[in-house]
């Protein structure tokens, strides 16, 4: 039995699928962990496959080289240096699973298996996996640890149940994607409890990184039995902390170590935007990105999350001017671009506009110039950058706001057309907020220019799509914080039109943006990927028919 352990918590990034990758980068951080004297190295959530493997895990073939790749990772563990608490996939009676193996004295030495599956929001485990038993507690070198998994700590009778079984301590791996405000329902909702309700320390260990539209931001921490912090790991970078815990008379605690602040608002929200960003390019292995650049907010601010992803040499900038573009977007677009260091070029549409004009004015002869012209200004634009990408290879990305995707202004294979987008789950007030803040601040994790991105223009100038003459967002829309008060109440509460009515919002205009709002979800459906930041973002969170005629008014 011994009184004192050393543990290091890895809070690493992972690539999904890449089991060789993983595994070589989990020895690195072991022979690290070997040097400092750690007797243990605990691994976020599944960090072997990645997570989260959606339906990748139901190929056989994957599943046969995890537990190869594991059992490669065990044997390592013979040279007498720290055990490894590793997260993969395991086959139990037939059953698939989500679970951790320690890898101790060169075997694998034991096996825990995940008891609660989440099955809301963005989670789906019920479809890959069977819920384990309550689990019990591993001995390791004498100490009883329980190793509650991710969602098995959102529910008190896991953790009770290892407390009641004699664990002093809990070490657990997490897969827990970004919210906003989510690290303190982390710490405060869920992790303090657990420690005081068992009166046992708890170690809280999150993945980092990108994965399509979920981020992971990190941010691990230790509680201890009596609810203090004890260490809090930075949020948004790979780290590696080895903590000390000794046996004292009242039981296991970690000593104190650092605590690290975490980014306030809206820096939050801006780092999820720029490290999704980055390993959704990196990993698809795109050399950069083009984006169309108009001289207005969404694209610009885009621009600057690029930058500070890849940095400016990877970041590419069109401005497609039309005849109904003005002279200051295209003064506030070029001096952007020079702010922000990255390439940027010119291509007018006119001559494709006269010439779609021309093709189609038979058809459209007896029929007046309505939206559907101001449409094909935008596919032209939209065609015109994906040929930029095709022929050179930067992935394009699409710059609109879930305000305008909310009500469905946006134009599908205009500028909809791209990979990915950046805004996707962020309102146009979030919009204003972030591109006010990184024009005073640069983002830790960020790779852009030090100074301001953007002109103060851009953030100051009415909105605009400049399709026709003199067009401005509100000649058909409510004001941004209207519609965006609106929207949050729909979309992110389900409130209802009377709901909304209630707390002041004018009738008409709430059902409108309703109709609005269920009208455009054919088109969502056909958006490109983009980072999810709050608790309801289109696609994976809030799954609505096409097809459908309730309406809550």
């Amino acid at each position: 039995m011994t009184d004192m352990l050393r543990i290091t918590l890895a809070q690493l990034n992972q690539s999904v699928g890449d089991l060789a990758g993983n595994a070589a980068r989990m020895l690195e951080v072991r022979e690290r962990a070997r040097m400092a004297g750690s007797d243990l190295v605990v691994y976020p959530e599944l960090q072997l496959i990645g997570y989260p493997p959606e339906d990748l895990v139901l190929k056989p073939a994957l599943i046969e080289r995890a537990a190869a790749e594991l059992q490669k990772l065990a044997k390592v563990t013979a040279d007498g240096g720290p055990a490894m608490l590793v997260g993969s996939v395991f086959v139990v009676d037939g059953a698939l699973h989500n679970g951790v193996a320690l890898l101790e004295g060169g075997k694998v030495a034991a096996i825990r298996l995940k008891h609660e599956l989440p099955n809301y929001g963005t989670f789906d485990e019920i479809r890959l996996f069977q819920p384990g038993p309550l689990p019990e507690p591993i001995l390791f070198r004498g100490v009883m640890i329980g190793v509650p998994i991710c969602e098995d700590i959102w529910h008190p009778d896991v953790c009770q149940h290892l407390a009641d079984f004699g664990a002093e301590l809990l070490l657990c791996p997490n897969g827990s994607p970004y919210e906003i405000d989510k690290d303190t329902l982390r710490i405060d909702g869920v992790a303090k409890r657990r420690a005081v309700d068992t009166g046992l320390p708890l170690a809280y260990l999150n993945r980092v990184g990108g994965q399509d539209e979920l981020v992971f931001d990190g941010a691990s921490f230790v509680i201890n039995g009596d609810g203090s912090l004890a260490v809090q790991m930075t949020d948004w970078e790979e780290q590696e902390v080895t903590t000390t815990w000794r046996r004292g008379a009242g039981g296991w605690a970690c000593e104190k170590g650092e605590i690290a602040p975490l980014a306030d608002h809206p820096e939050d929200i801006y780092c999820a935007m720029v490290l999704a960003l980055r390993d959704y390019v990196d990993r698809n292995r795109f050399p950069g990105v083009v984006l169309g650049l108009s001289g207005g907010i969404d694209s610009a601010i885009c621009a600057a999350i690029a930058a500070d992803a890849l940095g400016p040499d990877r970041v590419w900038c069109v401005m497609l001017p039309s005849r109904f573009t003005s002279q200051l977007s295209l003064d506030l677009a070029t001096e952007c671009a020079r702010m922000i260091g990255c390439r940027y070029d010119t291509i007018p549409i006119a001559p494709a506009v006269d010439a779609f004009d021309t093709m189609l004015a038979g058809s459209f002869a007896d029929r007046a110039v309505d939206i559907t012209e101001e449409n094909v200004q935008s596919r032209i634009r939209g065609v015109s950058l994906m040929a930029l990408s095709n022929k050179f290879g930067p992935m394009l990305l699409t710059t609109g706001n879930k305000s305008e995707m909310s009500v469905g202004y946006a134009t599908i294979y205009g500028d909809m057309a791209g990979g990915y987008n950046p805004l996707k789950d962020a309102y146009k007030m979030t919009v204003f907020a972030i591109s006010k803040w990184r024009n005073s601040h640069k983002p830790k994790i960020g790779l852009g220019p030090d100074g301001p991105v953007m002109p103060e223009g851009i953030i100051t100038r009415p909105p605009s799509a400049e399709l026709r003459p003199d067009q401005k967002d509100e000649d058909s829309l409510p004001a941004y914080p209207v519609l965006d008060g609106i929207l949050l109440g729909l979309v992110e509460h389900e409130k209802s039109v009377n709901q909304l009515v209630a707390e002041g919002f004018d009738r008409d205009v709430v059902v409108r943006i309703e109709r609005l709002l269920h009208l455009a979800e054919y088109k969502r459906r056909q958006a490109p990927p983009g980072v999810k930041l709050g608790s309801r973002n289109f696609g994976r969170d809030r799954r609505y028919p096409i097809t459908h005629s309730f309406r809550s008014a």
